[in-house]
């Protein structure tokens, strides 16, 4: 049955009765297959409706090929990790991500059956297995960029199934807040080749992948002045590479305050390797300090300093800790940005850089507190 109900020609497509008594819709699409709609129909009218609404979206240019979002999603995510242009170390969290999260149990799933019922259970079941919000905040927003590619550039499916709102933000636990006293004790115990780093950390509120990439050149003494412009990432395989921080406004110069130079100049003597191009942090062995040795080490000069257990305080904390006194000697929350190198695609119309004169202001502010501490604790 090929024709309308009042027995014309049909324009566009045809219906016929199976011998279940329900209707097919068939078709030939823009690239001249034919195509039987997705699903039987009860009525005539029904199956010739979708017709019609199958031609008013090939007219629209809005058609999409039902065959295109078949490729089941691990599949298509490989692909679109590979086709992204990458830093080595980001290309490593997303495979891991995609591996442990997401390809056991939603990998078979075709990209045009993937629905926002299916991401819900899928979200709620990592959480419910112990995966930590952070990690699962993290795989739902790679979810969702590689569904918005499947939207917007490949046109296999009409609207992103991941719909969550929220879901994608990260939680972050409060984490602690160290005094100065504390960064000075941590700073005197610790090997007294990471001594300028815990200082460089806090005050210049550095990663520990920016820290150990530094060189003898990111070091500028007449100014005061530290530049950050690469980042070392640690491989699965555990190699280790230097490449860009984590966004363009990493790439920075930092003011230091004057009273770290004498610790500056002598680990320079001491420590740095040889060389303009030497780099400024190496190990007992002569390698790149490696964050799991490292942690060895910080935990040591923890429990020497006196630094309770149950405080939990990472490297990493003293880049809060350093933000915190930073804001609270002044600096606006532009310049803050500025200095600890953050962005977002969210922020980047409201934070600007901040201007040279008033990150050395902050750095000045700073030595003011530096010089406080070291009024009771010796440097």
């Amino acid at each position: 049955m090929s024709g309308n109900e009042k027995g014309r020609k049909r324009r566009f497509g045809s219906v016929r009765r199976l011998p279940s008594g329900r209707f097919q819709a068939r078709y030939t699409g823009p690239d001249g297959l034919t195509r039987t709609a997705p699903r039987t129909f009860e009525t005539q009218r029904s199956s010739a409706q979708w017709l019609v609404e199958t031609e008013a979206e090939m007219l629209r240019g809005e058609w999409l090929d039902p065959d295109a979002g078949k490729v089941p999603l691990a599949e298509y995510a490989d692909r679109w990790v590979r086709e992204r242009t990458l830093k080595t170390r980001t290309r490593e969290e997303y495979e891991r991500h995609l591996r442990l999260h997401v390809r056991p149990y939603l990998g078979h799933v075709a990209v045009n059956e993937m629905t926002p019922a299916k991401i819900r259970t899928w979200r709620a079941d990592r959480l419910n297995d112990g995966v930590g919000e952070s990690t699962v905040a993290k795989t739902y927003r790679i979810l969702h960029a590689i569904f918005t590619t499947a939207v917007d550039d490949d046109e296999l499916i009409r609207r992103n199934p991941c719909r969550i709102r929220g879901a994608g933000q990260d939680k972050a636990e409060e984490r602690p807040t160290a005094t100065l006293d504390q960064v000075f004790a941590i700073a005197e115990k610790i090997q007294r080749r990471y001594r300028l780093l815990v200082l460089l950390a806090t005050f210049a509120q550095l990663r520990f992948g920016e820290l150990v990439a530094l060189r003898r050149s990111s070091v500028d003494l007449a100014a005061m002045e530290l530049r950050v412009r690469l980042a070392t990432a640690e491989m699965a395989d555990g190699s280790q590479v230097d490449d860009d921080p984590k966004s363009e406004a990493g790439k920075r110069p930092i003011s230091l305050p004057q009273a770290l130079r004498g610790d500056i100049e002598l680990h320079l003597a001491t420590f740095a390797q040889p060389g303009r191009h030497g780099r400024l942090f190496i190990g007992a062995q002569g390698g790149i300090p490696r964050r799991r040795n490292f942690n060895r080490v910080w935990k040591k000069a923890l429990k020497e300093a006196g630094i309770p257990d149950d405080m939990g305080l990472h490297l990493h904390d003293l880049r809060h800790t350093g933000s915190t006194w930073s804001a609270q000697s002044g600096a606006t929350l532009k310049e803050l940005m500025a200095r600890i190198g953050h962005s977002s695609t969210r922020a980047a119309m409201i934070y600007q850089h901040a201007n040279r004169e008033r990150d050395q202001a902050i750095a000045a502010a700073l030595d003011v507190l530096i010089e406080a501490a070291r009024g009771e604790i010796p440097a």
